[in-house]
């Protein structure tokens, strides 16, 4: 009798009361879902996969102008590291939250004014206060009285240059040459020129960091050791370049850049 009243008290309680009960759904539970986006895919061909192709475009596009950007090499002045056909990719951050360009980097700058129509690619041989020589007597470029021996990069049987100069580089200016000397229109043939060849680092697009294309060719673009031992420049400087100017220099195309497929403007010389 006692066992039968607490079982009975058990599944009394074990009954859920009516403040207890679940709730029933109201309708079928939807995914979550961005309102914008289904809004813009209605109107748009091809809904949710043109969207998403815009998207990425969007991206690609503001990635190029602020962070990386690919150029393809048009001729051989950058020869033997760079080739006619080659693609770069230039980091444009490269020097906008630190130190400016260094010794031995390959940059690409806006020639505009200064070399010709549209974008160059060169080396960096002297920055702001350095005293550029050539050549020494065993035909070698001297930077800051420290000689340079650049033929890990220099193409094949070229010379440093074969016209004598001798340049202080301004503040806030570089001096470029090209790895292919005999082949390039760079710094040498412009000192008698406004701004006597000299590319202002405000000019400089970015430092070219990446072979991308051919695949067979891609390779990190390290900076040389060649230039380690040249020490800073003396606050002085050390004497004016004579302006003298380099004949011979042979004419090609302008670097072209590629930002969203589009080929940039063509000049005198890559």
């Amino acid at each position: 009798m006692d066992t039968e009243a607490q079982h009975t008290e058990r599944d009394r309680s074990s009954r859920p009361s009516d403040s207890e009960q679940p709730s029933e759904p109201e309708g079928p539970e939807e995914r979550s879902r961005s309102a914008l986006t289904g809004w813009i895919a209605r109107w748009v061909p091809g809904g949710r996969i043109t969207v998403t192709l815009l998207a990425l475009l969007a991206f690609l596009l503001l990635l190029s102008t602020f962070v990386l950007q690919p150029f393809q090499i048009p001729s051989g002045s950058m020869e033997r590291g760079l080739r006619i056909g080659d693609r770069v990719l230039v980091n444009k951050l490269a020097y906008r939250f630190g130190d400016g360009p260094r010794r031995g980097d390959v940059v690409v700058f806006d020639g505009t004014g200064l070399f010709g129509h549209g974008d160059y690619i060169k080396r960096v041989v002297g920055v702001g206060g350095d005293h550029v020589v050539c050549c020494d007597k065993e035909g070698r470029l001297r930077v800051n009285g420290q000689s340079v021996d650049e033929s890990a990069f220099l193409h094949p049987g070229d010379r440093p240059s074969t016209v004598p100069f001798d340049v202080v580089v301004p503040d806030g200016t570089l001096f470029v040459l090209g790895d292919h000397r005999s082949a390039s229109s760079d710094s040498r043939d412009h000192l008698g020129s406004p701004g006597g060849g000299m590319v202002p680092v405000d000019e400089v697009i970015g430092r070219a960091d990446w072979i991308v294309w051919p695949f067979g060719h891609a390779t990190h673009l390290d900076r040389p050791d060649a230039y380690a031992r040249v020490p800073e420049a003396e606050a002085d400087g050390a004497g004016a370049g004579t302006g003298d100017d380099v004949s011979g220099g042979t004419a090609g195309a302008a670097l072209d850049g590629a930002a969203g497929g589009a080929r940039r403007s063509e000049g005198a010389d890559g």
